[in-house]
């Protein structure tokens, strides 16, 4: 198989798109975002995209290139990148670089989302209106009656995840499980994933400082812009979420600044948690 697509995944704040930028000069490619956050317009410091001068070292695709206020899922993902990949190969390509620390996006387009049915958006809504009146316990027990395998499974502090599977359960009368397949769909051309670390304590001392560094850069005022749309599902993001319960008055700034680090670090760890799964990931300590 001459068509080949290397992957660089990795933490959050590890060095991702500095590696992919040099890849991709190497190979003479694009670099094809796979985050899931990096792809809207409005949110940019909070999101770490690259920086001017690395989006004009190289091409970049799904960079802002949506706004906060259409609905994106890994599915869409899934089929706009393979429709982009397959057109860069019949150009000419013969490897393509893509970067990107978003788990979902990345196994969907590795292989493919089972064909899970998209439920009435009165119910969605209903189960969101419940999930902020009652919180998210209320709707796991739920879930758990339903479906114990997904109950078992999910993070049941994400109240979008539990009201995801709840609602597939309500609509269907199935079990939100009983549509995961679990089969791979094939791709006609090779992926070889290439995850970067560095030593724990020096990617949580990167993660603080880059924190900082968006603090000082405006993420304060980025966040009181996107307080509109702080209920949509792209805003329930680390680093706007800890600004909009200051907004709220619930905790200090600089309390604020420390729950986006301490959050920050929580998510690198479940990447790396998720990744350490796949064998297939070839891994390169960075210096």
């Amino acid at each position: 198989m001459s068509r080949r697509l290397e992957i660089i995944l990795g933490p959050t704040a590890v060095g991702k798109s500095a590696y992919a930028i040099s890849r991709a000069l190497e190979c003479g490619s694009p670099v094809i975002s796979c985050d899931s956050r990096q792809i809207f317009k409005e949110m940019s410091i909070g999101t770490a995209v690259p920086s001017p001068e690395e989006l004009a070292a190289v091409k970049h695709y799904f960079i802002q290139e949506i706004s906060v206020t259409t609905p994106y899922t890994a599915a869409n993902y899934e089929a706009d990148a393979l429709a982009l990949v397959h057109r860069l190969f019949d150009q000419g390509h013969e490897t393509l670089i893509m970067c990107g620390g978003s788990m979902m996006y990345i196994d969907a387009f590795c292989y493919g989302l089972d064909d899970i049915p998209e439920v009435p958006l009165q119910l969605r809504e209903h189960l969101m209106e419940c999930l902020q009146s009652e919180g998210v316990a209320v709707l796991a027990s739920q879930l758990k009656e339903l479906d114990p395998v997904s109950y078992s499974q999910l993070d049941l502090s994400n109240g979008r995840r539990v009201v995801r599977a709840l609602e597939v359960c309500l609509y269907t009368g199935k079990p939100f499980s009983s549509f995961k397949t679990g089969l791979y769909k094939e791709r006609d051309f090779e992926i070889v994933k290439t995850g970067l670390e560095r030593p724990r304590e020096e990617l949580y001392s990167r993660i603080d400082a880059r924190v900082v560094k968006m603090m000082e850069d405006g993420l304060e005022q980025e966040a009181r812009r996107m307080l509109p749309y702080r209920e949509l599902s792209a805003l329930q993001t680390v680093g706007y979420r800890e600004l909009f319960g200051y907004f709220n008055g619930e905790y200090s700034l600089e309390e604020a600044v420390r729950r986006i680090q301490v959050d920050t670090r929580h998510y690198a760890k479940r990447q790396l948690t998720w990744w350490r799964r796949d064998k297939s990931i070839r891994w390169v300590q960075l210096q």
